[in-house]
């Protein structure tokens, strides 16, 4: 009896050290669980929340190699042709408020030895024209509210490469506009600043309006806008029907005039009037080829003034998606126009990788 409570006593004693030294023991901390980027589906495909948040974020842009071909194209050497390259990156967030969607678009630009010719018309974006980084749209949106620099209206031409559907400068200006959306209608309307456009000082602004209407398939728009600097305004149609195995698009354009007073009316100064239509052949899933072209009356002759003769384009474009993601586009035109060089032949070849 002894030794059994004497072996009891060993084995208590035992577990009360063991136990002692159980609870000195250092223990390893969990880890923190990691937190995965969650896919966002409210706002279209290619959206992720941003960790820790519930704004939504989409990921974009394309690289793009272009040559371009045509009387004089490369203005440093007066060559026929120039190429260059851009890498476009576009970053895209939305979130749901109490007002409606939020929505912010930050798109920026690198080019290299873009024509200066055309930088030059970036609108405060570009610069020499060699290498240049610039904003293409920086804006902001809460429900229809919109403002920031962005492609206005005039921008929506139709198919192909060959209409002639807003004036010749740069369609992306600071704006301040209001846009409703609905199932079937749409229409908006915005302010905008005119004096950077031009290179001139004071606070000339324009004013833009554009209702569109769908009817099923098929959709019109009419767009006005009027210039207080030029004392002028330009009204717009354009309609777009499914014919057939492709789309059929056409446009007419009236302006009041050029303008006297610090340069061309912003929204049209290639003419008086002008029609343009265009047809989009679908020839299969991978090709695409759109013949167009566009006639102007009374089109401006190069001096600050409308003259008495027409103007005139035509011309195809041929669009290929090569394999998804990587399109080729080439386009060729033969122009008519008021000035110095009276008739000549451009286009280019395109190729652009999206993402």
């Amino acid at each position: 009896m002894n030794i059994k409570s004497l072996l009891l006593g060993s084995a208590a004693a035992l577990a009360a050290v063991s136990g002692a030294q159980a609870a000195d023991a250092i223990v390893a901390a969990e880890p923190e669980p990691m937190e995965y980027v969650r896919v966002c589906d409210a706002f279209g495909t290619g959206y992720f929340y941003i960790p820790g948040t519930e704004t939504c974020l989409k990921i974009g842009g394309y690289v793009r190699f272009e040559g371009q071909f045509g009387q004089d194209e490369n203005a440093f050497n007066d060559y026929d042709w120039d190429t260059f390259s851009r890498v476009q990156l576009d970053l895209t967030a939305k979130s749901d408020t109490e007002l409606g969607t939020l929505t912010s678009v930050a798109s920026v630009r690198i080019e290299a030895n873009q024509d200066v010719s055309y930088a030059s018309n970036i609108t405060n974006g570009g610069g020499s024209g060699v290498n240049d980084a610039y904003i293409n749209e920086a804006y902001i949106q809460l429900g229809g509210f919109k403002v920031g620099r962005y492609y206005n209206p005039w921008d929506k031409g139709i198919n192909g490469e060959s209409d002639w559907n807003s004036a010749s400068v740069q369609t992306r200006m600071q704006s301040v506009g209001y846009f409703y959306t609905g199932s079937a209608f749409t229409a908006g309307v915005q302010v905008d600043e005119l004096s950077r456009l031009r290179g001139v000082g004071g606070q000339n602004v324009g004013v833009e309006g554009i209702v569109t209407a769908k009817f099923g398939a098929v959709s019109f728009d009419l767009l006005g806008a009027y210039d207080f600097g030029a004392e002028e305004g330009a009204v717009r149609a354009l309609i777009s029907a499914p014919v057939g195995p492709g789309t059929f698009q056409a446009l007419a354009v009236y302006s009041t005039g050029l303008g006297d007073q610090n340069g061309d009316n912003a929204y049209y100064n290639r003419g008086e009037w002008a029609l343009a239509a265009s047809y989009a052949f679908k020839v299969s899933d991978k090709l695409t080829i759109t013949p167009g072209g566009t006639y102007v009356w009374n089109a401006a002759d190069g001096t600050g003034d409308y003259g008495s003769d027409e103007a005139w384009r035509a011309g195809l474009t041929i669009d290929y998606t090569i394999v998804p993601g990587f399109t080729a586009k080439i386009t060729g035109n033969y122009n008519k126009v008021q000035t110095v060089a009276d008739e000549f032949f451009n286009g280019f070849v395109r190729l652009d990788r999206t993402f």
